[in-house]
């Protein structure tokens, strides 16, 4: 046994040692990069531009390196916020003196007619009771009284005029907004733009003032006067981008235009101030009888129990003023008055602007004539083949003596 394991191991040392390893790799260790500073920058700016690609497309004077120093466009800018300040304004005032006119119509009218019911109560109750006679009586005289002096209140401030006056400066407004926008858009402004837009808006605070007291327009004139809501030089300061040789005017379009005015003179403006007086007088008339006929009303009702005349005058009075304030207000007789001043005021600068355009000797500094008259065209409701059509009718009917029966507008 023990010969048999010596000679086993002596052969287990006779073989060569064999040496084998196992070798597994090792991964190589990976640090996630962050993203630097500058990349970051990158990419917010890259979103910021993308997000704001709209408002860099409106605004591209703003954010354009060039037009950085070009104040005169930051001051549009600063002036067209104002502008639209001045939209909303006057939108919501004039909603506001709209309700104010239904609510003040509406409870005067109640009040008289409450008041004239009591007063036929009181004399058909007379002789029965002596103190609800009295009761009925001084009620009577005193809601008589109440209506009076409200009805002195609206027919002074006329707030059916004070809403169609918020309601043109609301538009006007918004024309100004838009061609501010458009100077912006079609060249680089300069600080005759924005001294011109500032006068404009100026003009227009001054024509449709806010406030009632102290600044509100004078809503019984002496005499019908068209609005007037610009400066008296705007005309003259007018340009346009559009230039070539002759600028597109013509002496057949001077003529053209001169016949123009000429029709809107003798036809548009006479009309509008012709029934803007007429309209004047009705609403000043109204005005009057109103608060006259409710004071008598008061006045009656207080001697009702003496007689049968004596309950006739409260009740017919009270019934008239109640019919009076209900046309006067109800037929809004002020705004109609108001929307004759703003056409008499729009033919009156269309007049402005055409004259002082052909006014102007140096061709240059005029606005393209092809443009201009395709403005002048639009702004009558007409295209430019009814406009020239209208200048030869008015110049054939001058030369044969013979007014012409064409109004030149055709949107008033």
């Amino acid at each position: 046994m023990m010969a048999s394991l010596q000679t086993t191991s002596v052969l287990f040392s006779s073989l060569p040692k064999v040496n084998a390893s196992l070798h597994i790799p090792i991964p190589p260790r990976v640090t996630p990069k962050l993203p630097t500073r500058k990349l970051q920058t990158q990419e917010f700016n890259g979103s910021l531009e993308n997000r704001n690609s709209i408002t860099t497309r409106i605004y591209e004077d703003l954010y354009s390196p060039a037009d950085k120093s070009n104040g005169a466009t930051i001051q549009l800018y600063a002036i067209l916020e104002e502008v639209a300040d001045r939209i909303e304004m006057h939108r919501n005032i004039g909603e506001q003196r709209n309700n104010w006119n239904t609510l003040l119509l509406n409870s005067i009218n109640m009040i008289t007619l409450t008041a004239t019911a009591m007063a036929g109560v009181a004399a058909a109750t007379n002789g029965d009771s002596t103190a609800s006679l009295l009761a009925m009586k001084l009620s009577s005289t005193l809601l008589f009284s109440a209506a009076t002096g409200m009805s002195l209140i609206i027919n002074k401030l006329q707030p059916s005029q004070l809403a169609e006056e918020q309601r043109n400066a609301t538009r006007l407004f918004k024309q100004l907004h838009t061609e501010i926008q458009t100077i912006i858009a079609l060249r680089n402004p300069t600080q005759e733009d924005v001294k011109t837009s500032m006068e404009k808006v100026l003009a227009l605070d001054k024509a449709y003032p806010l406030p009632l007291l102290g600044a509100m327009l004078d809503k019984f004139p002496a005499k019908y006067e068209p609005a007037v809501w610009w400066p008296s030089s705007e005309s003259k300061r007018e340009r346009s981008g559009i230039r070539n040789r002759s600028n597109g005017w013509s002496e057949d379009l001077e003529m053209e235009l001169r016949e123009v005015i000429e029709v809107v003179k003798k036809k548009d403006l006479e009309d509008y101030e012709r029934l803007g007086n007429i309209a004047l007088k009705v609403n000043k008339s109204l005005a009057i009888a109103g608060p006259l006929l409710s004071g008598i009303a008061a006045v009656g009702s207080s001697f009702v129990g003496n007689g049968s005349w004596a309950a006739l005058v409260p009740l017919v009075a009270g019934s008239l003023a109640s019919a009076v304030n209900s046309f006067e207000h109800g037929g809004q007789v002020g705004m109609v008055f108001e929307m004759y001043r703003n056409c008499g005021g729009f033919f009156t600068l269309l007049e402005e602007t055409i004259n002082a355009t052909l006014d102007e000797k140096n061709m240059d500094k005029r606005e393209n004539g092809e443009v201009f008259e395709m403005k002048v065209a639009m702004k009558l409701g007409r295209s430019v083949s009814e406009l020239r059509r209208l200048a030869s009718k008015s110049a054939s009917r001058r030369i044969e003596g013979i007014a012409i029966d064409e109004f030149a507008s055709k949107l008033f």
